[in-house]
């Protein structure tokens, strides 16, 4: 439908042309007086090259068709027992957070932070990509394949079928007050897997190293980042603990230019979901782009 809608419009502007060439012709036969020809024609010659610069000049894709492309890439990641078994109070699937199909299909990235530092190996617990939507949402059981704590990334393999991964973007030519959006699961999935889309802009390109009020306060991923700082993008944009993994891509075409994972406390961590402070942060995607290439060197 939306095809049909630029034809048209394109043949339209074709017609517009067409007729002001004919015009401009007509006057010549007629012998206007130089000035109005003169005029016809700059007057033509302009309306032409507009036409011609809208008809060639690429578009952009509106938010809600981003949004339907980068849907069915948006995946749930958390844990799972297998079925039937004894756990206990434990619940059988947790989503602790937000990933994205990349590469072949069958990889999601996400945090590293969204990953639990260890499993119920005795009842089996493994970690799990959940995708789908709604309540139908299907379980696919995942393996940890890479790793880059530094900066707050890993990477999982599925099996089955690849899905739709989104594409990755070149987080050099971001700029500050570009407009952006992320996509996943802030609150996790209480009435089923239904990702959420936040929109904002790129409000600084800033040292990931943040103050705090006294060294007691530092944690140690803070020391660490303080001596080792790379950039990343401060959003002006709500986030929740959800969102931690989601893909924060741009408007205008889906490319993925960074993974949100962390948002900014003015008080404590329970008040985020009452007093969201509207600050996140998201790591740059060539950090992504690194650790894809040096997985395909470890699996090759």
């Amino acid at each position: 439908m939306r095809a049909n809608r630029t034809g048209s419009l394109i043949l339209e502007l074709i017609h517009s042309a067409l007729r002001l060439l004919n015009f401009v012709i007509g006057a010549k036969k007629r012998r206007l007086r130089w000035p109005v020809r003169c005029y016809c024609e700059s007057y033509a010659f302009s309306v032409i090259v507009v036409l011609l610069a809208g008809i060639f000049t690429p578009a952009h894709a509106d938010l809600p068709d981003v949004i339907d492309s980068i849907r069915p890439s948006i995946v749930g990641v958390g844990t799972s027992y297998p079925e039937r078994q004894p756990i206990g109070n434990a619940r059988p699937s947790q989503l602790l957070g937000t990933g994205f199909v990349v590469g072949d299909g069958n990889l999601i990235a996400t945090n590293y932070h969204v990953i639990p530092a260890s499993l119920d190996d005795q009842n089996r617990q493994s970690l799990a990509v959940f995708v789908g939507r709604g309540r139908a949402a299907r379980i696919h059981l995942a393996e940890l394949i890479a790793e880059d704590q530094e900066h707050d990334l890993v990477l999982l393999r599925i099996r089955g079928d690849p899905l739709p991964a989104l594409t990755l973007g070149n987080a050099e030519t971001v700029r500050e007050g570009e407009i952006m959006a992320f996509t996943g699961f802030p609150i996790g999935a209480v009435l089923g897997l239904f990702p959420t889309t936040h929109q904002g802009i790129i409000s600084s390109i800033t040292p990931i190293a943040r103050t705090a009020d006294n060294a007691a306060d530092l944690s140690p991923t803070q020391l660490r980042h303080m001596r080792n700082p790379f950039d990343v993008f401060q959003l002006d944009a709500i986030a929740y603990p959800g969102n931690s993994g989601s893909p924060v891509y741009r408007q205008s075409n889906g490319e993925v230019i960074g993974v949100l994972n962390s948002v900014f406390i003015k008080e404590s961590r329970e008040s985020v979901l009452e007093r969201p402070s509207g600050i996140s942060f998201a790591v740059p995607v060539n950090w992504l782009e690194a650790l894809l290439r040096r997985t395909a060197g470890s699996e090759n």
